[in-house]
């Protein structure tokens, strides 16, 4: 693997099988082998976690499964929703390169064709005092696995009929997610926030949410400050934390 970065994938971990790469690399933090941009890539995720403690179903050996460690020191505890941003943003950056246009990010980490999920990130942080200290960046792609469980999900096969080469696929996602974490460092916030906003699925859309155990309907208007999604709703403004509100598909 030779990605063209600075610091990620330098630090390189293949396994054939584990249980979860996010695991696997708060292992490495814990005995303090992990470099910056650290990845550990495996073919057979057995236990892989997704958001809301749900499992990541995942082919052996066709699809992207991945962990990478940075430690975005420069950011404030109550500031880590932009890391997931950046993260989202930079998967998307990948994916753009290789399917047509549909590429949309669903609230708050997810990654979307259309109305079909494609991938999804887990990002777990640790903290020391009021910043960051590591993040561990748990990533998954639907690549070249045509049969699922899920009928919500899609691959980049069936999108587009292509198989696809994971090598390279992976050294072009390091090179994504690091040039926007550097950006992350050097850019506007708000300059990424509302590129961020631009390519959430339902950005400016009525659609149906299910909160509080009613079906609602709203318009995503963006995310506050703490990265919790806010709605226009017939009550007006309303802000929702992850647990909190389920996006609705017919």
């Amino acid at each position: 693997m030779s990605p063209q970065t600075r610091f990620t994938g330098r630090q390189f971990v293949f396994l054939p099988v584990c249980a979860s790469t996010n695991t696997v690399a708060q292992q490495f933090l814990i005995k303090n082998e992990a470099t910056e941009g650290c990845v550990i890539l495996t073919e057979n995720q057995t236990a892989g976690r997704g958001q809301r403690g749900n499992n990541w179903e995942a082919g052996t050996g066709l699809n992207l499964t991945l962990s990478v460690i940075y430690k975005p020191v420069f950011l404030a505890a109550s500031d880590q929703f932009f890391l997931n941003m950046a993260v989202s943003l930079g998967v998307a950056d990948l994916l753009k390169r290789f399917l047509p246009a549909g590429v949309l990010l669903k609230w708050p980490n997810d990654l979307y064709f259309l109305e079909k999920k494609l991938g999804g990130i887990l990002i777990e942080n640790s903290i020391s005092g009021s910043t960051l200290q590591n993040s561990v960046i748990g990533i998954g792609l639907n690549v070249n696995q045509v049969v699922f469980d899920n009928p919500n999900a899609v691959s980049m096969k069936q999108i587009t009929g292509q198989n696809y080469a994971l090598k390279n696929l992976t050294e072009v996602l390091l090179e994504c997610l690091e040039k926007r974490y550097l950006e992350l460092q050097q850019k506007s916030r708000l300059q990424m926030q509302q590129e961020y906003w631009n390519q959430l699925l339902g950005f400016g859309e009525f659609r149906l949410f299910e909160a509080a155990g009613k079906i609602i309907q709203g318009k995503i208007v963006g995310t506050d400050e703490y990265g919790r999604l806010q709605l226009e709703t017939e009550k007006g403004l309303q802000t929702f934390d992850l647990k909190e509100i389920k996006f609705l598909f017919s």
